[in-house]
């Protein structure tokens, strides 16, 4: 028999209605999100570019008469920048995005976003397969950053896709745990997926673009606003299986998102704290309201995603059974060097210096201690990554002497 045809991508007027959309009007409009829903991208565009609506625009419209000419500058800017557009229509968009129409939050954004400006060479759609949201509070504790970290090493060797913000804290935490184990993780941001936010997270966003993606709804260069982190958030929680909120005060933006998982139908789940941490309240408020299941580690999350009448998923101890990884007694120094090598690839420690701004000495100390826990080794070209598989068959070091 022969195979279907696959269905053909968006016309390349409607691609650039959609870079259009994206450039011009905010993220999450709920107006311009029902008027392409029903009227379609390039008739809102008319209608915008003309005037004929109260929807809010980024600039004058007055000054934008030729809107398709306008998007093919944004596109051809976006490709300096090696960002590209994805939008409904082509493979890799990611259809549980599909989910938003029609639903709008108590802030009044919604809707599908017009498409999402990706940076990193994946395709967006594979890498989001059975994705799992990680979020939680900015001035996080160490011990939220513990679990998270654990919480997402663990989802990534299982298998599971770790999405989050790139914000401080929790955001960063779960980043960091999926990318000390080479797992999937993707970060969705409030600005341009080219602009580094938080500024400290320069180095973070460029080893997620390397290793994995970093999208935005935002076009090229924008930057963040209050409304920009909640239209963000839907996002989240749309192109995942399920939300995960560890620490979260009262008026946390991560409980944001654990709302849009309920609208969604998403999963929603919640990380317990001390009782005392005003960090926690907010999550334990949603654990008592029952709008969050309660899970202490990865395999509670993946009993709440196995289908009914499944046998037990294998893999993914949990952080508090006892079951510990080489990684988990690194000291925050030895995790950013390892994080700092390349997948696959040897490289001087001079290089990791370079890359991580920290010192030669500590860094020379940081390998060593890398190279004893078995998760490094040395060659000719200098110091590379021991793949996991590889370590168990081993039993830990690979001796060898220090490359310089």
């Amino acid at each position: 028999m022969t195979a279907p045809a696959p269905l053909p991508g968006p016309s390349v007027s409607e691609r650039l209605a959609r870079v259009w959309l994206s450039a011009r009007t905010e993220p999450g409009d709920r107006v311009v999100a029902a008027m392409v829903a029903g009227a379609g991208a390039e008739a809102t565009v008319e209608r915008l570019a003309s005037g004929r609506t109260p929807a809010q625009l980024a600039g004058p419209v007055g000054t934008d008469q030729t809107p398709l000419v306008s998007a093919e500058a944004v596109l051809e800017a976006a490709e300096r920048r090696r960002l590209r557009w994805v939008c409904p229509g082509d493979s890799e968009w990611p259809q549980l995005l599909d989910d938003l129409e029609g639903i709008v939050d108590s802030s009044g954004r919604g809707g599908i976003p017009p498409g999402l400006w990706v940076r990193g060479e994946g395709r967006l759609a594979d890498h989001l397969t059975d994705a799992v949201a990680v979020v939680g509070a900015r001035a996080s504790t160490e011990y939220g950053n513990d679990v998270a970290g654990e919480l997402s090493a663990d989802l990534s060797e299982a298998g599971l896709c770790v999405v989050s913000g790139a914000a401080y804290g929790i955001d960063a935490a779960a980043h960091r745990g999926a990318l000390a184990v080479r797992g999937r993780t993707v970060a969705v941001l409030a600005c341009g997926a080219d602009v580094s936010y938080p500024r400290g997270h320069d180095s973070l966003l460029a080893r997620i673009a390397d290793q994995d993606l970093v999208v935005s709804e935002a076009p090229p260069g924008d930057h963040p606003t209050r409304v920009r982190f909640l239209a963000r958030n839907r996002l989240i929680a749309a192109v995942s299986r399920a939300v995960v909120v560890v620490e979260a005060a009262w008026r946390s933006g991560a409980l944001n998102t654990l709302r849009w998982a309920g609208e969604l139908q998403r999963h929603a789940m919640g990380v317990p704290g001390p009782v005392t941490s005003v960090l926690s309240a907010g999550v334990h408020q949603a654990l008592r309201e029952r709008r969050a299941e309660l899970v202490t580690n990865a395999a509670d999350v993946r009993e709440l995603l196995a289908p009914l009448g499944a046998p037990p998923l294998p893999g993914a101890s949990g952080w508090n059974r006892g079951d510990r990884r080489a990684v988990d007694a690194l000291d925050g120094t030895s995790l950013a060097v390892l994080e700092a090598l390349p997948a696959g690839l040897a490289v001087p420690a001079t290089s990791v210096a370079e890359s991580t701004g920290i010192d030669d000495d500590t860094v020379t100390v940081a390998l060593g201690r890398l190279l004893v826990e078995g998760l490094v080794e040395t060659t000719a070209s200098g110091w590379r990554v021991i793949a996991r598989r590889q370590r168990s068959s081993t039993g830990g070091s690979s001796g060898g002497q220090p490359a310089s």
